[in-house]
């Protein structure tokens, strides 16, 4: 694991997290993709970014229909079990930022959320989550929902990498996330030995994709 780090007085990430959504594009993600067309049917779609107080409860809670629509099961295989309450809680954090896509009815057809912060000392852009309806997966999106991630990460000096959480039983978002370029993280949990001899096996992977390498060596044998 990496050491914890002392943060600056004026600390990068902290300054991120407090600029307003039009300011946070402008410094990280410009220029901004705003509209987006499907390969195969040419149906359009609008992306926008949106910090959780700035998105309405209808918006919020179609996201959260979606995490329970696509990954409800797994959340109920794992050793926490599904929580909506502590999820929907989760997903008002104010410094999330949320990337909507919807169609030209204005439905949320899918998203993924980010954020700039420090996993265990190490500063990084967590990718909290991100959801497709089934017809827009395997179109390209979910690989251009990540590249903002990465553009984030790459303009925003400490951070040296992109951070995820994966269940293990979630095969599809593991080889997804390895086309990627994302491999397990030194931090992420190892199977242990109980004294009775039994091997209890994580049910997830926290994986990381470096997008720089700094001075001091964080970005060097981050992630394996």
């Amino acid at each position: 694991m990496a050491p914890s780090r002392r943060r600056a007085a004026t600390d990068p990430l902290d300054t991120a997290n407090e600029k307003d959504d039009d300011r946070f594009i402008a410094d990280y993600l410009a220029p901004w993709v705003a509209q987006w067309t499907h390969p195969r049917t040419d149906a359009h779609y609008s992306l926008t970014l949106a910090r959780p107080a700035n998105l309405s409860e209808d918006d919020l809670h179609a996201c959260f229909d979606l995490v329970k629509e696509t990954s409800q099961k797994d959340y109920e295989n794992s050793a926490d079990k599904w929580h909506p309450d502590k999820k929907l809680e989760e997903m008002h954090s104010p410094e999330l930022r949320y990337v909507l896509v919807k169609d030209t009815a204005g439905s949320v057809r899918g998203f993924t959320s980010l954020m700039p912060t420090y996993e265990l000392g190490q500063p990084v852009v967590y990718c909290y989550e991100i959801h497709l309806k089934p017809e827009l997966q395997s179109t390209g999106l979910g690989s251009l929902l990540m590249s903002l991630h990465t553009t984030v990460a790459e303009r925003l000096p400490p951070i040296t990498k992109v951070m995820l959480t994966c269940y293990v039983a979630n095969q599809r978002g593991l080889d997804f996330y390895k086309k990627l370029g994302f491999a397990e993280d030194n931090i992420s949990p190892q199977p242990r030995k109980l004294r009775s001899g039994k091997v209890v096996t994580p049910d997830y992977v926290i994986m990381s994709k470096v997008v720089r390498k700094d001075g001091d060596g964080d970005g060097d044998g981050a992630s394996r």
